[in-house]
Order: structure tokens, then C-alpha cells, then sequence
């Protein structure tokens, strides 16, 4: 693994190695742009994209924008961006073309003609996902990183977790630079998990794309790493979050502690599959006549969980063996949920598969434009930790992945554009700095550029050597494993029960009341410690709880993944 040196200055710091950060990196990288791309996981692969299972959206027959359009607002619940929605209907499909179908080669499914298999799910007018068996994360995900590997303008370093974002009017010693009125962001302080060193890493420009935040709740689909560090930062640094109370709940996880929820992925509806609770009784059409088993995700959440609570039951059966309609058999078209469910004993062929929800997808996120630009200067936000506005009030099947490879390859172009528009020489970095930076006593900062940086991207020296390395909040060795396992517990239970799929006022100003008072006791725990990858986990997965039950608390309307039953 590359090593990081501190004070490093980059160009571009990207955080988060799922389809919407390797895009960006990779774009940027062709266009000569040096990027430092750095997850908090052993594996960059260890990603929700990479666990994606359904497919990502491209144009199906007689498709057209504007019959995308409408089933992205109708899926989200009317509360969608339609600047963001027309956006992705337009620009979507051309970018899956230039970069998945055209660059990367991505090995998606193909029919018996040898044309891309075109698939249908949940809210989705006609087929017009194309997907890579039942493992689609894996298959884009794969090919994105092999390509990143190799790009000598990347620099991708692993284990090491973002603390807290730099900003000019915050972080700097010299008072005349915080005078500033605007408010930038000039980096983060990066942890490494091994060694609990922390770097201080200066960039032009930073871009979020640290995905979901799953891991809060009880039940969910998301990995170990999803717990909403960058909402936490960019919120903390000054940046506007919105739409936080939207968190949608996958209707079906493989109701098995021992699979620890596993996707059953909604493509399994989308090719016939339908759910039935233990009594035998198919029950979607009492909830949504219309669309039935492909009604979206919050109608069919509510109803697998009503029909749980009326029954008594602790799960209910998604039926694919009598109705899969697929033209290939089912072992070849799901053979990755095949082998999952046949771990715990059931063959998806013959039996129905025990499913019940799990949180999934958060729909908020820090509030961003269509090219991923913040409220907070020189920041970025891009994919799942983002809000643009395209899912509203709940998400349309297989947009995240096609969110997250649109707005990482914008993103990257807004960047190369600011760039471009004006360049200058480099100074070597052992050459003069400018007076006002040769009165401090930083460390000096080591720019990893080539002959040339941008412009009019680049952040003065200056205001950079005003900004301190990372000061430990506390010195003592607190991390008692038994302590964070029990903070975890008091989280995920209290958001599970009372800011999960069915709310009230009363559930919600408990989460709230409870988060607060686990918050003070953490805050307190947080700046006694010194700083460990498990620590600050938990005090940021805490601050997203908050976030989330601060939310749907002010939020009265009960309207897409956000329902109030008062």
C-alpha cells in the first residue's frame, strides 16, 4: 500500500471506493488530474456496490426519458428534484453506454440473441434494467477497480478513516484567514486503522462518497462500514444535510440471523416472484391493486410488516418457484441467491424463501447539485451519502447504482472544468513560499502535482500552513470492546423500534430523547480517549442516528419511506 506522507497536498481527495467514487477517480485520472482515493476498509471492495444485486438502469424498448421521469417522481412519492430526475433520465443511460458498456467492458447478461438482457422491477413501467446475473455490484464494481489500479495519476490507500473534514473557518490558527466569508473545505484529517496515526491531507477539492448509513439500524442489508461518516463531517463542517428522514427498508432480507440479511433482490418480483404470508395467502394485491408484488419498496415494506404483526408471524415467503417467468432457469439467472439460501436449507427452485424488511437505502444525504457541489465550497458529495433530490421520498429500483456512476462522472468533469480554466506553474516544493507562509512554523507542505497545478482550484499555501495537525482530544486507552457493543446495541435497537418503517410522534421524541442523552455520555467518552477507528464509529454513528431521528421528529408528513401512523 502506497505510503501517505503528512501534509500531503493533493488535488483532488476522494473518500470512498463504491461505484461513485471509482468513477470520479478514474475520470479525473484520464484527465490528468492526481487523486488521493482512500477507504476505511481493509478491501476497497468491501462496498455496497459491490454487494448490489439487481442491475442498474440503461433504455429499454420504446423507452424514453420522459417515461423514466415519471416513474422515478411516481416511485418518490412526488417529492422528487425533477431538475436531478431529468438529469439522470437524459444523461444516465449515455454515461452506462461511454464508461460500463464502451470502456469498461462490464460483463453484463445477454440474451439468446446476444443482445443485453433487459430486466423489470419494482415501480418500473417497462424492462429497462440490464444486470450481470444476480451479482451486478460485484461485476462494475470489479471491473471499475482493476481499472483504477492501474492508473498511475491514482493513489489508492486502504484502512485509513476520514475524522473530520478541514474547512477555512474552523480549523486555521491565524485569525485573519478565518475572517473569510466564505467557508471552504481544504481537506480532512485521516485516521489510520492500524496505527491510529493521523494525517493531516490538503486538497483543492474533496469529494464524499462514503455511502449508506445502514449500520445504524438492527436489521440491514448494508456493510459493516456503512454508518454515514460523511453526512457526520459535512454536517459538522457547515455543509446543508436534507431529506434525512427518508430511509427506505428493502422489503425482503433472508430472514436467517446466520445470513445476516442477505439481498433477496427485487429483480426475483420483477421476474414473477410474489410474496405470501404462512397461511398460504398472496397478499400485495390487498395493498396496492394495481401494481401488486412490483408496487414500490415503502408499500411493500408496510405490507409485509403488517401482515406480520397481524399474523404474528416473524416473517413471510417470497414465492419464486411458481412463478418465475424468466427464460433462463433459475440457477443461472440467480445462482448467487441460490447458493445463499441453499446455506440455510432452502432451495429457491422448489420452496419459497423466508424474507422479512431491512434498512437499505438512505434516500437523504448532503444536499447537492447536479454536479455534486455543495453549500460547502471546494466539497463534494456524490452517490448514496448524497442528496440531489432524485429519489424524494423513496427510491426507484436500480437508480443507485446509475446515481452513483452519473454524478461520480459530472462531478470529475465539474473538477477537470475548474481546473482547466486557469493554470500556472508549480514551485518546487523545497523552492520560496510566500511571505505571510514563511511566518509560520508548520510543517511545510509537499504538493503531489506534476510541472503543473490547477489554478484556480488550488488553495493558497498560506491558509494551508495556518491549519494545525490533529490534536488528540484525550490521552487515556478507553476502548473496552463490551462498552462500544453496548452503545451499538442501544442505537440499532432504539432506531430499528422507533424511527423504522412505521413511526409515531411518540416512538420518534423517545429515539430523540435517547440519542441526546447517549450522545452527551459520548461526547464526554469521545474527548477522553485517544482516537481509535472503533471510537469514532461509534460517536459518528451515533451523530447520524440524531440526524436521522431529528429529522422525522420535525417532519410531521407521512409520505413516502418517511410513515407516520399518527
Amino acid at each position: 500500500m502506497p505510503a501517505l506522507k503528512n501534509r500531503d497536498h493533493y488535488p483532488v481527495l476522494v473518500i470512498g471506493t463504491g461505484i461513485a467514487g471509482l468513477t470520479a477517480s478514474f475520470c479525473l485520472a484520464g484527465a490528468g488530474i492526481k487523486v488521493l482515493l482512500v477507504t476505511k476498509a481493509a478491501d476497497p471492495k468491501d462496498c455496497n456496490t459491490f454487494w448490489a444485486q439487481g442491475g442498474i438502469i440503461y433504455e429499454g424498448a420504446g423507452d424514453t426519458p420522459a417515461k423514466l421521469i415519471d416513474d422515478i417522481i411516481a416511485a418518490g412519492a412526488g417529492l422528487s428534484n425533477e431538475e436531478a430526475v431529468r438529469f439522470l433520465a437524459v444523461e444516465g443511460p449515455r454515461v452506462v453506454k461511454e464508461l460500463l458498456l464502451d470502456e469498461m467492458h462490464v460483463p453484463f447478461s445477454k440474451s439468446e440473441e446476444g443482445e443485453l438482457d433487459l430486466t423489470q422491477e419494482g415501480a418500473h413501467s417497462l424492462p429497462r434494467i440490464i444486470h450481470s446475473g444476480d451479482a451486478t455490484g460485484r461485476a462494475i464494481e470489479t471491473s471499475l477497480l482493476n481499472r483504477v489500479k492501474n492508473e498511475p495519476n491514482i493513489t489508492l490507500v486502504t484502512e485509513m478513516t476520514a475524522i473530520d473534514l478541514l474547512t477555512t473557518q474552523h480549523h486555521p490558527t491565524d485569525i485573519q484567514v478565518r475572517y473569510g466569508l466564505t467557508n471552504e473545505c481544504a481537506g480532512a484529517y485521516l485516521l489510520d486503522n492500524r496505527t491510529n496515526e493521523v494525517f493531516t491531507i490538503f486538497s483543492d477539492f474533496t469529494i464524499l462518497a462514503t455511502g449508506g448509513i445502514g449500520q445504524i439500524y438492527l436489521h440491514t442489508t448494508n456493510t459493516r462500514n456503512a454508518i454515514g461518516d460523511g453526512v457526520v463531517m459535512a454536517q459538522r463542517a457547515g455543509a446543508r444535510v436534507m431529506n434525512a428522514e427518508y430511509v427506505q427498508f428493502h422489503p425482503t432480507a433472508l430472514a436467517d440471523k446466520k445470513a445476516n440479511h442477505y439481498l433477496i433482490s427485487e429483480a426475483l418480483r420483477g421476474e414473477g416472484a410474489r410474496l405470501r404470508n404462512q397461511k398460504g395467502e398472496y397478499f400485495m394485491e390487498k395493498y396496492s391493486p394495481v401494481l401488486k408484488d412490483l408496487a414500490p419498496r415503502d408499500v411493500v415494506a408496510r405490507a409485509i410488516v403488517e401482515e406480520m404483526t397481524t399474523n404474528k408471524e416473524e416473517f413471510v415467503y417470497l414465492d419464486l418457484a411458481n412463478f418465475y417467468h424468466g427464460h433462463e432457469p433459475i440457477a443461472e439467472r440467480f445462482p448467487n441467491i441460490r447458493k445463499a439460501c441453499a446455506e440455510i436449507g432452502v432451495d429457491i427452485e422448489r420452496e419459497p424463501i423466508p424474507v422479512v424488511p431491512a434498512a437499505h437505502y438512505f434516500c437523504g444525504g448532503i444536499l447537492a447539485n447536479n454536479v455534486g457541489e455543495t453549500t460547502l465550497t471546494r466539497l463534494y458529495a456524490i452517490g448514496e451519502t448524497s442528496c440531489t433530490g432524485l429519489h424524494g421520498g423513496n427510491r426507484l429500483a436500480s437508480t443507485s447504482l446509475l446515481e452513483g456512476l452519473t454524478w461520480g462522472y459530472f462531478s470529475a468533469l465539474s473538477i477537470r472544468e475548474k481546473s482547466e480554466a486557469s493554470t500556472t506553474p508549480v514551485e518546487s516544493a523545497t523552492g520560496p513560499l510566500p511571505r505571510r507562509a514563511r511566518l509560520g512554523d508548520a510543517p511545510a507542505i509537499r504538493r503531489s502535482y506534476s510541472t503543473r497545478r490547477p489554478g484556480i482550484g488550488s488553495i493558497d499555501d498560506a491558509l494551508l500552513l495556518s491549519i494545525p495537525d490533529w490534536r488528540p482530544p484525550g490521552n487515556e486507552n478507553m476502548e473496552d470492546p463490551a462498552l462500544i457493543l453496548q452503545d451499538w446495541t442501544t442505537i440499532q435497537h432504539t432506531m430499528w423500534n422507533y424511527v423504522g418503517i412505521v413511526r409515531t410522534y411518540e416512538r420518534l421524541k423517545r429515539a430523540v430523547a435517547d440519542m441526546r442523552e447517549l450522545g452527551s455520555r459520548l461526547t464526554k467518552y469521545y474527548h477522553e480517549s485517544t482516537i481509535s477507528k472503533a471510537i469514532l464509529e461509534l460517536f459518528h454513528g451515533q451523530q447520524m442516528a440524531m440526524i436521522v431521528a431529528n429529522a422525522a421528529l420535525r417532519n410531521p408528513v407521512s409520505r413516502g419511506a418517511h410513515f407516520r401512523r399518527d
